[in-house]
């Protein structure tokens, strides 16, 4: 009886002095981190997206076409962002035509300074110059992956901020008069005479002193079997936000399509954005350095860029990684 009365005794003591410290171990556990969502991307909707802009015809700058597409792209921005507007400018091509431009742009949260900017252009190629058929060099291309594309995941992404707070400032800009270079036969080499409409903005931002975080500038994100290289560039300038793009890329699934492998310098938007606004600014484009004909998508620059072309698991692998960005962004 004494010896279970000492047990006894020590069992109370034991339980008395545990209690606090299993109490001070429950006040040190931290508040769990709060669960991100991450929106779905719709690709059906992408793939609508895409359509419309081609049901307009090629969208050249100074025609019709052009007109009614911006129209519909502002319109489209106008709904979904917390503001829209349209930059009208004129800029001179490399012929000394004067073209009329329309540089489209939504905010997200506008007053956030804490931003990133998204960015495509929508134009379209007035020369099929590099199609199979010489007959066919001097017509207007339907530009499916070659505009389209980019534009058709930037209108979901932003349709799927409209409906959950992406929590930091975005701007979507769709770049006009990219694609109105000289045609191939006139052997017009220089790259100021691409890109009009990147370069009207970087040196006129729609906001005075307008400042991003970093930018993604898509091109031809939408054709079967897309690969995306870590262009030079986007190396050079934002090596570590295209790292971080491509590994989310990765982790989320998409690994046949963010390859980790360097590629040439292009001479895309994202050239002008750095180097004269200077906002660290990577592409993600379609690029095949095993091709034997051009290094971009089979079809660039052809009557052939249709949207029989475009496969919306391709959209899906670009449209879904953006969306993991933006929203695992602090």
């Amino acid at each position: 009886m004494k010896n279970l009365l000492y047990i006894n005794l020590a069992l109370l003591l034991l339980i008395a002095c545990g209690e606090p410290n299993k109490k001070q171990t429950s006040q040190k556990k931290s508040t769990p981190k709060k669960q991100i969502t991450i929106p779905d991307f719709n690709a059906d909707t992408a793939y609508l997206f895409v359509e419309k802009q081609v049901a307009f015809g090629p969208r050249v700058p100074n025609t019709v076409e052009h007109n009614n597409c911006a129209q519909f792209l502002y319109n489209k921005l106008k709904v979904y962002a917390d503001t829209a507007l349209i930059q009208n400018y004129k800029t001179r091509a490399y012929n000394n035509t004067v073209l009329n431009g329309k540089n489209i742009i939504g905010s997200f949260k506008p007053h956030n300074i804490n931003r990133i900017l998204l960015c495509a252009h929508w134009d379209t190629r007035p020369y099929a110059d590099y199609d199979k058929n010489p007959d066919n060099h001097l017509k207007p291309i339907d530009g499916a992956n070659d505009a389209g594309s980019g534009v058709g995941v930037l209108l979901e992404i932003a349709r799927q901020m409209s409906l959950r707070n992406p929590g930091i400032g975005v701007d979507i800009i769709f770049f006009d008069v990219e694609d109105y270079g000289p045609p191939q036969e006139l052997q017009m080499h220089g790259s100021n005479f691409w890109g009009l409409g990147s370069q009207y903005w970087s040196r006129n931002p729609h906001e005075p002193g307008y400042d991003a975080r970093y930018g993604i500038l898509l091109d031809m994100v939408g054709a079967t079997n897309a690969t995306f290289l870590m262009e030079g560039h986007s190396m050079l300038y934002a090596s570590d936000i295209l790292k971080k793009v491509w590994t989310v890329g990765n982790r989320i699934g998409y690994t046949d399509f963010f390859l980790f492998d360097s590629a040439g310098y292009i001479d895309d938007d994202h050239k002008y954005v750095n180097e004269i606004l200077g906002i660290p600014t990577i592409d993600i484009i379609h690029l095949d350095t095993e091709s034997t004909g051009s290094i971009f998508f089979e079809h660039w620059h052809t009557l052939g860029d249709t949207m029989d072309k475009i496969d919306k698991e391709t959209l899906k692998a670009v449209g879904q990684t953006l969306l993991t960005v933006i929203y695992e962004e602090k």
